[in-house]
């Protein structure tokens, strides 16, 4: 069970990778793609066939993974723009995946925000 804060970071490699990598390799492949390794984030890699992933977080005194291996079907990637390496995901696409649901048919909702009306809309304090 992950616990994540509200400033973590959630980082899903693009590219498939080997999965006999292990802390060195993989906490090489989150240098070499310019990310803090120290930031407290998460950096998710996932296997060729799709069947495996991995998680890799530094928790102040160590690195940690997490290996998952999905029994049936695949893990089901959300779309990854052309040319990057990673794609930042959410807590809750982060759940997702990692339950095998498919995060790219996934609609969410409009985000809210208060709209300003004449009278708070001009209000300097």
């Amino acid at each position: 069970m992950l616990t994540l804060s509200g400033t973590t970071r959630i980082f899903l490699a693009a590219e498939p990778v080997d999965m006999r990598n292990g802390f060195d390799g993989l906490a090489a492949r989150v240098l070499g793609a310019g990310l803090d390794l120290y930031a407290g984030h998460i950096f998710v890699f996932v296997s060729k066939r799709r069947k495996h992933l991995k998680a890799l977080a530094w928790d102040r005194n160590g690195l940690v993974v997490l290996f998952k291996r999905i029994e049936k079907g695949k893990f089901r990637l959300p779309e990854v723009p052309a040319g990057e390496r990673t794609v930042a995901i959410d807590a809750t696409e982060l759940a997702m995946l990692l339950d095998g649901i498919d995060v790219r048919g996934v609609r969410r909702s409009a985000s809210w925000s208060p709209r300003r009306t004449g009278i708070d809309a001009g209000i300097v304090l």
